[in-house]
């Protein structure tokens, strides 16, 4: 089970991390975190039916890791279609900052929880939701690296896997390896 997900009875996966690879996927969720910025949470005597429709930004992001969190929903220059996107942007955007966070955060939970155990890593053990959240939180880390390291597509990806050692891209490349596996095998437990 050492560094891929497998299958647990009743659902869910397991995988066993060792302290430096906890440490790192902390660190990696609490950064999308910080990219994705705080949430805007309701007031608590607010009216919950107007914060449901509560609007979004119609703009695309300039960041580019951002910008492949958070897609336009038709990618083409046409003015009507660049207006739908907008559109559909202000009404989407807000829930899936939302959703993106609270998976970002139960993962950094999840690694706290194992983190406090003790010293030599953990067996991680996810239950459905849990492994729902994780899958959203690998594929948002790889997401967000891929935009970082300017992978567009398999050859801009292959062409890094070559690099030596003192290329400063080295660690984040190796990370989005390393997160592609992880995703991979939880898919494939889940799957399964």
């Amino acid at each position: 089970m050492a560094g891929y997900f497998e299958a647990v009875p009743g659902g869910g996966a397991a995988v066993a991390l060792d302290e430096v690879e906890l440490s790192i996927l902390r660190s990696l969720a609490v950064q999308l975190l910080e990219l994705i910025g705080p949430g805007d949470e309701p007031d608590e005597d607010a009216d919950p039916l107007a914060a449901l429709f509560a609007e979004g930004p119609t703009e695309r992001p300039s960041d580019p890791a951002l910008a492949r969190l958070f897609p336009d929903a038709y990618a083409d220059d046409d003015a009507e279609l660049r207006a739908a996107a907008a559109e559909f942007r202000r009404f989407t955007e807000v829930d899936l900052r939302t959703r993106k966070r609270q998976d970002a955060l139960a993962v950094v939970r999840t690694l706290d929880a194992f983190s406090a155990v003790g010293e030599g890593g953990a067996v991680l053990k996810l239950d459905p939701d849990d492994s729902r959240r994780w899958l959203g939180t690998l594929n948002d880390l790889r997401l967000t690296i891929a935009a970082r390291l300017d992978i567009t597509d398999d050859e801009s990806g292959d062409a890094l896997h070559h690099l030596p050692d003192e290329d400063p891209r080295k660690p984040m490349v190796m990370a989005y390896l390393w997160l592609g596996m992880l995703q991979e095998t939880l898919v494939e437990t889940l799957m399964g």
